[in-house]
């Protein structure tokens, strides 16, 4: 039984995604050939991704584990671990006040509708290609110098193998925060990946503190946050 209704379960997430996809991305569309614009165009993403993640029945508590604020008029690198799609969702609805820009696969291009949206508001990376990955810190100083912050996930992935509490980073995002002098945001989602198997109702949210790379060794950083994030 418990199967049956996982299969729907993601039979309505497909449905949700591509209803929403097609109502919501035309305004978003339109919005991104214009840079100045990002800035409406991303309050349509929160809608969209206010749709998914709510419309599929995930809620979230936010501990935070820090009395720091974010500040409306700097950019920011935003990184967590990342376990299901819903990390997106979830880190567009956390961030109302700084447009996000996503450095995501190339691969996702190949989805219909969602692809031509998809490659014109986020920083997309071969991976497969060094001339591609060399090429993102460039991209996305451009879209920081517009105003916008970056999100990454520095696993670069959602982990195949679901034992893995969190996979090893790669050094995109603090060598991205290091040049551009961008503090780093650090979240922890807890509970997203278990909940696709319909276990529980409600994901855990934890906001750490803004880290400056300034303060650290740019070798031993991506370890070093890595402690951070995994929950003991």
């Amino acid at each position: 039984m418990t199967k049956i209704l996982n299969y729907l379960w993601r039979f309505w997430l497909l449905l949700l995604a591509f209803v929403l996809t097609v109502i919501i991305g035309i305004p978003v569309y339109i919005l991104s050939f214009n840079k100045k614009h990002y800035r409406y165009a991303y309050k349509f993403v929160r809608i969209w991704c206010y749709g998914m993640f709510y419309g599929m029945g995930f809620r979230y508590d936010l501990i935070k584990l820090s009395d720091q604020e974010k500040d409306k008029n700097k950019e920011y690198v935003f990184i967590s671990n990342h376990t299901s799609i819903m990390d997106i969702m979830l880190t567009c609805i956390l961030f109302p006040d700084h447009p996000i820009c996503f450095v995501g696969k190339k691969e996702l291009v190949k989805i219909p509708i969602f692809g031509t949206i998809y490659k014109r508001i986020c920083v997309m990376v071969d991976r497969t290609s060094a001339r591609s990955r060399a090429d993102v810190y460039r991209r996305c100083a451009e879209k920081m110098e517009e105003g916008n912050s970056i999100a990454i996930f520095p696993e670069g992935g959602v982990p195949d193998d679901t034992s893995v509490i969190l996979d090893d980073f790669k050094d995109g995002a603090f060598i991205l925060s290091s040049k551009h002098h961008s503090p780093i945001a650090m979240y922890t989602f807890i509970g997203l990946k278990e909940m696709f198997l319909l276990k529980t109702a409600k994901g855990t949210l934890e906001g750490s503190k803004y880290i400056s790379t300034e303060l650290w060794s740019l070798p031993t950083l991506p370890e070093t946050l890595k402690k951070r994030l995994i929950r003991k």
